[in-house]
């Protein structure tokens, strides 16, 4: 019980609306700027696990923005920057733009229960050093179609999401399924706690250098059970602070290390 509660992952979602059924107000526009930590990882959930040569810190600061453009439709875009290192002694580090993300979800229906389609494409704008094996990104375009449902009451909310990750250069696909439930502790406090799993297909046969394996960074077939926690603090009704964590129950091809992110947000 002590490792699973302390083996956290890069993959889980941490951001706060992502993956919400919720949608903006014609014009309004959503901002959050989050950085996330995982420092000196040297093992891989597998099966048997995985050890690495080197240690590996994968840091990404990140930009992510929703902008109304009806009452019903949204836009998204999000910009993560990658701060990856090694301990190695040569070309220690690759600092760059990780998989730019932008996409479009719509709300069809909002009676007691919110139900929201979502497409979500990510380009292949990541980085790959050679020498270290270091990844920013998918080598890959990610085509994520999403079914999200969900409801809000007087102090809490549900929601859930289930859809598919379909890459492109040969990488398999992932089948992604999860859902969080959220409760104002205080008038400024919520605590939200969620369950994420994505699966592999399988279906792609890419041949990634030894080096990128020996890194665990946006390497082929990876998966994961994971539960997590967060905590979101209101500032006022436009601004507020988040952090979040989590645990895995079990995975493939993804870190073993401790985890952390946190963000300041403001709506306009």
């Amino acid at each position: 019980m002590k490792k699973l509660t302390t083996l956290l992952l890069l993959f889980i979602s941490i951001n706060l609306f992502s993956q919400s059924p919720w949608t903006k107000k014609k014009n309004e526009t959503y901002v959050q700027l989050s950085y996330t930590s995982i420092s000196n990882y040297d093992k891989l959930f597998g099966s048997p696990e995985i050890n690495l040569s080197q240690k590996i810190s994968d840091n990404t600061l990140q930009l992510y923005t929703e902008y109304g453009i009806s009452d019903k439709t949204t836009l998204v875009l999000n910009f993560p920057f990658k701060l990856t290192s090694s301990n190695a002694t040569s070309a220690p580090s690759n600092n760059s733009l990780g998989n730019v993300q932008f996409g479009i979800k719509h709300n069809f229906s909002n009676k007691k229960w919110l139900l929201t389609g979502q497409l979500n494409v990510e380009a292949n704008t990541g980085n790959y050093d050679a020498v270290t094996g270091l990844r920013t990104g998918y080598d890959a375009w990610s085509f994520t179609p999403l079914f999200i449902a969900g409801r809000g009451f007087n102090n809490w909310y549900v929601q859930a999401f289930t859809g598919f990750d379909i890459r492109t250069n040969d990488y398999s696909s992932n089948y992604k399924l999860g859902g969080e439930i959220g409760y104002k502790t205080l008038n400024w406090l919520w605590i939200a706690g969620f369950l994420d799993g994505v699966a592999s297909l399988d279906n792609g046969d890419i041949v990634l250098p030894s080096e990128n394996l020996n890194t665990g960074l946006y390497v082929n077939n990876q998966s994961y059970a994971a539960f997590g926690l967060k905590l979101i603090g209101e500032v006022n009704a436009n601004f507020g602070a988040n952090v979040a964590f989590g645990g895995a129950f079990a995975g493939r091809n993804v870190a073993q290390a401790p985890a952390i992110s946190f963000g300041l947000y403001h709506r306009f």
